[in-house]
């Protein structure tokens, strides 16, 4: 009952229209964009309970920073720790020893750093001259991994070659290393930000995920007989299965408010504290950009006009606030939530809606950009057009009054992209074609919508936007194309591990075995799980580069869409996202007791 290509119906669709001349669909089809994410339909609608609970305080001013809002008692509390903070952090930054390091990485992982970030810059900006003039990183594994990982995280290229000084003489890691726990999970954090050709970090990640699950099984019943604050076993777990570089520090600070460990108690005292403080203020936050949200999506009234679309704002939302995790881009996050629900909507007209000669029509409409050429349309796409339409030329004069530039032709253009690549899938499945691998996942890496939702993202912020940065990104560089690949690589793997390969599913795994009759899925998902490592270290490249041709927070923005597939995919038997569904309540509606 589809055009498109047949994609995976995970998600729980309200009535989806049938009749004689739509292309039925497979039931264990395959999703190809962002917007294909499975869950119950019901945990993804804002409820009138969220929005009486949400509105409790005036909505005044749309930029609900923590700067410019009042969270009560917390707004005395809160500057006065976190100026308390700062000075530790500066003290022990003028020690330049390897405290400093340890105080960075609490801040950073406790979500809290961008209150630091000129401290950090200066930090690391020592610590990075005093490699440069001495070279060597000394003999301790914990401090010279820490620093590989603060300094590459922040740009500034360590080379691997570091870690050599931790080989025997056959080459291989030295295996006395295996006593050294903390020192262990530090060198595989490290190994996350590893780029092509460091075939070191390849091998010190598979000897430290090695180790440590080696101690795990050693120590099943250690959090049963050690002091209850003495979590290590909880600790490495969560190294192994989520490592800093590749997650989301909100999502998992409250993981590390009782885990951390430092000399200095104090200083990781008023850490805590503020942390804590700090979590409940941007849960305030993020609380009230939902409010508008719903406000938006109701007003918009895309969920009455067109019943066959997803309703699922929140879902929408967190993938904006996800990308967008400075608590003073309130407004971007709304801003950026509306494109999103837009992929969702326009995927859902390909994938659900619409018949092949309706979406060729439309999409030639999208790449005219012409009110005249919409006459022809169905009446459901016109209203889907004049949405569209509506919120660019919206977005459009909010970005050029804030910062001058207009990128009302750019943002038109990702969206006929996306309406090429998803017509491309429609005419192969109405055809019956199967592409080849290679030439499935170029065009799957545009219809993921990842694009879409980055290009937004660095017209939103507005930081280094020039005529030699829009052609950039105009043109989907690595930085852009990575965590697409990602995205699309990520759910092609949970569809080999969910669906008989049975020629349906239009995964990259499906196509690659048709290709390679002798392959076993066993061979087919190694490759793919090793092309995402391949474009996680061009990710990581991309990061590094120096001078770099776009922002350090659109360099993050890509980086915090490819920790977020993880979340957007491992659903479960009853093709649910229990993760995202726990981090989301976790996140926006639990808050966290000061004492």
């Amino acid at each position: 009952m589809a055009a498109s290509m047949s994609t995976k119906t995970l998600f729980a669709f309200i009535n989806p229209p049938t009749a004689d001349n739509r292309i039925q669909k497979t039931p264990n089809s395959n999703p190809y964009s962002l917007a294909s994410m499975p869950s119950a339909h019901k945990h993804w609608k804002i409820s009138q309970d969220h929005d009486d609970t949400f509105t409790s305080t005036p909505l005044e001013n749309p930029n609900y920073g923590t700067k410019k809002h009042d969270f009560g008692g917390l707004s005395v509390q809160h500057p006065h720790k976190l100026e308390a903070c700062r000075r530790a952090l500066r003290k022990v930054g003028k020690d330049d020893g390897f405290e400093c390091l340890n105080m960075i990485n609490a801040i950073q992982r406790l979500g809290i750093d961008y209150h630091f970030e000129e401290d950090i810059d200066a930090i690391l900006k020592g610590q990075y001259a005093k490699y440069i003039a001495h070279g060597d990183c000394g003999q301790n594994l914990h401090e010279v991994a820490l620093r590989f990982r603060l300094l590459r995280q922040r740009g500034y290229y360590v080379p691997a070659d570091v870690f050599n000084n931790f080989k025997d003489r056959e080459g291989k890691f030295d295996k006395e290393l295996d006593n050294d726990i903390n020192g262990l999970m530090s060198f595989f954090e490290a190994s996350q930000l590893s780029i092509e050709g460091e075939d070191i970090l390849d091998e010190a990640s598979s000897f430290c995920d090695q180790l440590l699950n080696a101690w795990q099984i050693r120590h099943p019943d250690d959090n049963q007989v050690r002091h209850p604050d003495d979590n290590q076993v909880s600790v490495v777990g969560n190294t192994l299965g989520n490592p800093y570089h590749k997650s989301l520090a909100r999502f998992m600070a409250k993981k590390f408010f009782g885990n951390l460990r430092g000399t200095n108690g104090l200083w990781l005292n008023d850490l805590h504290h503020l942390a804590k403080m700090d979590f409940n203020m941007v849960q305030s936050i993020h609380q009230k950009e939902i409010v508008q949200i719903s406000k938006w999506w109701k007003d918009v009234g895309l969920a009455q006009e067109l019943k066959f679309a997803r309703d699922q704002p929140l879902k929408w939302y967190i993938v904006s606030m996800a990308c967008l995790t400075d608590p003073d881009l309130s407004e971007e996050r709304v801003e950026l939530t509306k494109p999103i629900s837009l992929i969702y909507i326009i995927d859902d007209i390909f994938d659900v809606h619409g018949t092949l000669e309706e979406v060729t029509l439309f999409t030639e409409a999208i790449n005219k950009w012409d009110l005249a050429a919409v006459e022809e349309l169905p009446e459901y796409m016109k209203i889907c057009f004049k949405a569209l339409n509506d919120i660019t030329d919206e977005i459009s004069h909010k970005i050029h009054r804030k910062h001058g530039w207009n990128p009302v032709d750019s943002l038109r253009k990702t969206w006929a992209s996306l309406c090429n690549a998803f017509l491309v899938e429609a005419q192969w499945f109405s055809s019956g074609q199967s592409p080849k691998a290679e030439e499935y996942l170029k065009n799957a890496v545009v219809s993921s919508g990842v694009h879409v939702v980055l290009i937004h993202v660095f017209f939103l912020l507005g930081h280094g936007v020039t005529k030699e940065t829009v052609h950039l990104v105009d043109n989907v560089p690595e930085i852009i194309s990575s965590p697409a690949t990602i995205l699309r690589l990520w759910d092609d793997l949970g569809s080999a591990m969910d669906e008989n390969q049975d020629g349906h599913d239009g995964s990259y795994i499906d196509y690659y075995m048709k290709e390679h009759k002798d392959s076993a899925v066993k061979d087919a998902r190694e490759k793919v799980v090793d092309m995402i490592s391949d474009s996680w270290k061009r990710l990581n490249k991309e990061c590094l580069i120096s001078p770099n041709p776009v922002p350090a927070k659109f360099n993050e923005a890509c980086l915090n869409m490819a920790r977020m597939v993880p979340l957007l995919y491992s659903y479960d038997d009853n093709h649910d996202l229990p993760s995202l569904e726990e981090h989301m309540e976790s996140v926006l509606y639990q808050s966290v007791p000061l004492m």
